[in-house]
């Protein structure tokens, strides 16, 4: 498949001489095709994961299919926000593999064996035990794959002056979104209108395809995605033996005292990873701030982009709600019927992707066309841009939240509303994120400062299962009340990021 999409090389000296995906390394199209049948796995398994735990329960729509695990929607949204804060969280251990045990290429295939045993464990019946056993799976594959192939793509290239290198990465994320917009189309409909446990399994044969394609397009790899960059000494390697284990044992016998004391509930067995959620990005970002070792420019700058992390958390605890908060309305409040046509619930994960691929191109014309302008907006200008925004996707949630009190499926067409305003938020604030924490990484943490980006995704998410908890808040973060408290909330801190955008600007120091 990926060979229809090569042509002969017009620079030779890269992997596969012979060939190149669109003009650059043919390896490329390798981790393309892994990246987007892993994507279609992972979204598709996402789309089926509200909708799944609502099923038969008071929070499914009307005449969908049961046999899922009739969950209440807040016991769902904290389900399904832990299970997003895990994947980001575990980003960085898997980087950390990458780099210290097996090597990127390496740990792609493990991750991808991961994903697979994962998707495959969810498509057994049995209840919850098999269900959480395979989120588990699914999470720490994806956490491993993560950071990884991204890594893999770099090597391709001949540094980071190589000047297809953006080009590169640009269409690899296009991989990611065409994967992401397939997947509930395809897998959705199967898991909602067939049987979950057969679209769970649709999900495992993507992620197959991804491996195949992968291992029979290795030899187009940069070599350096087979070496261990710094390899553990004997002596590390035993010590996070010892301390693995003994994180092990100490959960072992906390949930055990919690289960023999019959206390354990599924809300209160969610809570050490909620704290782990929100202790991981605090303790990572107050190490790296104390180092005595940066300078003080470098503690400036890290003291800037602490105010992007919190923005971020702010901005990524309302928008990753797409796939629980707002899912959940569209399941049980909103028609599955558009112009006479009837679709599955799943379908509105399919809307940011394509939102995505539409609009991602005109932003970039955008921003191009603004700088040549001497207009183009800040990086602080643009981060409270995505806070407004997704403050007001939330305000105009509000609307079909009044009209479907009494009762009424409102029209599809709401949802589609919100998750374009939260599409536009996002294409203001995700790739500057990622730009600014580059330009902004101390030179010690310089590898590092990527994972520790994804931990703002945790952060967010942690604080929505916090929130929407039983056992701590219990907040209807479906409600009225909660759906304005938060878009109030991203609002303000837009316009504090904008009110205080030139002492940021201090201390970015030269980044702009």
């Amino acid at each position: 498949m990926a060979s229809s999409l090569t042509k002969d090389s017009v620079t030779p000296g890269t992997p596969g001489t012979e060939k190149t995906f669109f003009g650059h390394p043919r390896g490329l199209a390798t981790l393309f095709m892994t990246e987007m049948w892993e994507r279609f796995s992972y979204y598709g398994m996402k789309a089926l994961l509200t909708v799944y735990l609502l099923s038969g329960g008071p929070g499914a729509g009307k005449g969908s299919m049961g046999g899922g695990l009739a969950m209440d929607v807040a016991t769902t949204t904290v389900i399904v926000s832990v299970y997003s804060a895990m994947v980001y969280l575990l980003a960085m251990p898997g980087g950390w593999l990458g780099d210290r045990v097996w090597g990127p290429r390496k740990t792609v295939t493990i991750a991808a064996v991961t994903i697979m045993a994962g998707h495959l464990t969810l498509a057994l019946p049995g209840g919850q035990a098999p269900f959480f056993a395979g989120l588990a799976l699914v999470a720490a594959g994806s956490g491993l794959l993560k950071a990884n192939i991204s890594t893999m793509v770099g090597h391709l290239y001949d540094g980071p002056d190589d000047p297809r290198r953006d080009g590169g990465f640009t269409i690899f994320y296009m991989g990611i979104n065409a994967g992401a917009f397939f997947a509930p189309l395809a897998i959705g409909t199967v898991g909602q209108k067939v049987s979950w446990h057969l679209g769970f399994g649709m999900a495992a044969v993507g992620m197959a395809i991804g491996l195949a394609a992968f291992l029979l397009g290795t030899r187009n790899l940069s070599p350096k995605s087979s070496v261990v960059p710094k390899p553990l000494a004997a002596e590390e390697r035993a010590a996070w033996l010892r301390k693995g284990l003994l994180w092990v044992i100490a959960a072992t016998v906390f949930y055990g005292v919690v289960g023999v004391t019959g206390h354990f509930t599924l809300n209160w067995a969610m809570i050490p990873l909620t704290v782990i959620g929100l202790v991981v990005p605090a303790g990572v970002l107050l190490r790296i701030k104390r180092d005595k070792e940066l300078s003080a420019t470098e503690q400036s700058k890290m003291t800037g982009y602490i105010w992007f992390f919190v923005a971020a958390a702010v901005f990524w605890m309302i928008y990753d709600q797409g796939a629980s908060t707002v899912q959940a309305f569209g399941e049980g409040k909103a028609s599955t019927s558009l112009l006479g046509f009837d679709f599955p619930t799943s379908w509105y994960q399919s809307l940011n992707p394509l939102f995505i691929m539409a609009l991602a191109p005109v932003f970039a014309w955008v921003w191009v066309w603004l700088n040549r302008k001497g207009k183009e907006p800040s990086t602080i200008v643009k981060f409270s841009m995505g806070l407004v925004l997704i403050g007001v996707s939330f305000f105009f949630f509000l609307i079909p939240l009044a009209m479907a009190a009494n009762g009424t499926a409102v029209s599809p067409m709401w949802l589609v509303g919100i998750y374009f305003i939260q599409t536009v938020g996002e294409l203001c604030l995700s790739p500057v994120g990622l730009s600014v924490t580059t330009k902004m990484a101390p030179a010690k943490y310089a590898s590092q400062m990527m994972g520790v980006w994804f931990l703002a995704v945790t952060a967010g998410d942690s604080i929505t299962s916090l929130l929407s908890n039983p056992a701590i808040a219990g907040v209807d973060l479906g409600g009225t009340p909660a759906v304005f408290g938060e878009a109030a909330l991203a609002a303000l801190a837009g316009f504090a990021v904008w009110m205080y955008r030139r002492k940021v600007k201090s201390l970015m120091g030269e980044v702009h």
